[in-house]
């Protein structure tokens, strides 16, 4: 078992890193085109500081207090709150204060997954969540908006070991791709067998699985969080399913987005929403 206090370290690190990107920008280039139409990096950080938020309302219900987080869903399935909506409210404030919120919430976000109540999960948009597996989808997240915040200002990110969380998380959703698809759950397991930065190997599935995907940890990420298109990235698949998986694979919770088409991500002002996505 992982301890969740081991991936919320995680977690912050990976916030710290994109923290890095932005805390030094000058305040104008917060208003900086990011993949995403319409969202500037203001938008981007400020998404991330109202998920916060979110994941703080969801612990409580998983804690017996679920009035906030009822509320948010009820708002949101009534189009009184919406994804854009929310981030373009926080983008819109100074960016020190946009800063200093989305560093108070990621404190909160960690102090709140610890006093979740053993064996309890949180509710999401998607299945129910343990407290380390929140944790987990805190660090894809991050990291997936940290891509377009990288993009924009052209900076190109040092792979790190935290990216086994968001193949994990990919892997783990499997079937939650293919549901959401409307499409026959595969049979068996597939073998993934990923390169980490370092150079090692990070394995799923059993070694004799008939259907496979092979590459780096950093496509299959980019990949399951659609930041790139697939044709832009090294996997390598053995089997119709596993094909089929990387045309659909995503890493969060909600309705599959559009995805990036090619070279769309290098072009901050043209690339398909990321918001529809994570």
């Amino acid at each position: 078992m992982v301890d969740v206090a081991d991936v919320l370290a995680d977690y912050e690190a990976e916030a710290q890193a994109l923290d890095a990107l932005v805390a030094g920008l000058p305040a104008a280039d917060w208003t900086l085109a990011t993949p995403a139409p319409g969202w500037s990096i203001a938008h981007q950080i400020g998404h991330l500081a109202w998920t916060d938020a979110v994941v703080i309302d969801a612990a409580a219900a998983a804690n017996g207090d679920a009035a906030a987080f009822t509320a948010l869903v009820a708002a949101l399935g009534s189009g009184a709150v919406t994804i854009d909506g929310a981030a373009a409210e926080l983008a819109a404030l100074p960016p020190v204060e946009l800063l200093s919120r989305w560093r108070d919430g990621r404190r909160r976000v960690a102090a709140s997954l610890r006093e979740v109540a053993p064996g309890a999960k949180l509710p999401w948009f998607g299945p129910p969540m343990s407290p380390t597996s929140m944790a987990t989808a805190r660090i894809m997240e991050t990291w997936a908006h940290g891509q377009d915040v990288a993009d924009a200002l052209g900076v190109v990110r040092e792979p790190s070991e935290r990216l086994r969380h968001i193949a994990h998380l990919a892997v783990r959703t499997r079937n939650f791709a293919f549901k959401l698809h409307k499409l026959s759950l595969p049979e068996g397991d597939f073998r993934v067998e990923l390169q980490g930065p370092a150079g090692e190997i990070w394995v799923w599935g059993p070694d004799d699985a008939a259907e496979r995907v092979a590459g780096t940890a950093e496509d299959f990420a980019l990949l399951a969080t659609q930041r790139r298109h697939r044709d832009e990235l090294s996997l390598t698949v053995v089997g119709k399913n596993a094909d089929k998986w990387l045309d659909i694979v995503q890493a969060f919770a909600g309705p599959p987005g559009e995805g990036r088409k090619p070279g769309e991500s290098t072009g901050a002002a043209t690339a398909a929403s990321s918001e529809a996505q994570a």
